[in-house]
């Protein structure tokens, strides 16, 4: 196996405990793998503003990373915010979604500017609220904000329920869309050519790094295409089911018990 060069991390419920913090050994554990030579790349369906605290409590404002936002639409350096690449959805298509999402039912958030923008509050929205720090503003007609665009639309609601809305959007939409679940009661929606794996394929490209030589952790199905494209893909052992099997590894421990901090010893720092 060849050294690991890169490492890239999912946030929620994989590099944050349940209390959304992170623990002073998985802290420890970082910051040793940078001082290996090792990049650091967070990847989260988050947008950067509701990474940020994560990331300055880690120091990686300071040195050179990378951030992967909202499920692979944006790419960021970590110390200087500078942009690497980004893809939004366009306004059709954005108007297309609503009203699918809408027909059915459903609510639809937006984010934007430090906001979350909702087209009605719902719990899910509310549950959103508190895992980012954003707050929440209710728009009375949703379909206008199709006219500044946006990275990612999420539909949130029952996880038996999101399932149909999942298959009406690959049935009805021409655009090519990535598609992901996240805490089983968000979808969320973006560019067809923005996942994480798309993003840290990206990324190692511009350091003439292989795949052979990252290694990605993750626990939901947003994180399927980064745990695929790289050498080494790790589940948490609190992830979802499917993505257990399709990882090459699963870890001991779960996301409140330092999981993230054994996976780096076991495959990094011991080496």
């Amino acid at each position: 196996m060849k050294p690991i060069r890169i490492l890239a991390i999912d946030m929620d419920d994989t590099l944050l405990s349940s209390e959304l913090s992170i623990s002073p050994r998985t802290r420890e554990a970082i910051k040793r793998t940078e001082q290996a030579g090792v990049i650091i790349v967070l990847a989260s369906g988050r947008i950067p503003e509701a990474m940020d605290p994560y990331v300055r409590f880690l120091g990686l404002n300071t040195r050179p990373g990378y951030l992967i936002s909202n499920n692979g639409a944006l790419i960021t350096e970590s110390d200087t915010g500078n942009v690497v690449h980004e893809s939004m959805l366009d306004h059709k298509t954005i108007l297309t979604i609503c009203d699918l999402a809408e027909q059915e039912g459903f609510p639809l958030q937006m984010y934007a500017d430090n906001i979350t923008y909702i087209s009605r509050k719902n719990k899910y929205s509310d549950i959103d609220e508190k895992l980012t720090g954003l707050r929440q503003v209710v728009v009375e007609n949703f379909r206008d904000l199709a006219d500044f665009g946006c990275y990612k639309l999420i539909v949130p609601g029952e996880p038996e329920l999101l399932s149909g809305v999942e298959n009406l959007l690959r049935k009805n939409m021409q655009e090519k869309l990535g598609i992901f679940t996240s805490r089983k009661y968000f979808l969320q929606v973006s560019h067809g050519d923005s996942n994480k794996g798309a993003a840290l394929s990206m990324i190692a490209g511009l350091k003439n790094i292989s795949a052979e030589e990252t290694m990605a952790i993750g626990d939901s199905m947003n994180d399927e295409a980064m745990i695929r494209w790289a050498g080494i893909g790790v589940a948490m052992a609190n992830g979802d089911e499917r993505l257990k099997k399709i990882a090459d590894a699963v870890s001991e421990k779960t996301n409140d018990e330092d999981g993230v901090a054994e996976i780096i010893k076991k495959y990094i720092l011991d080496k």
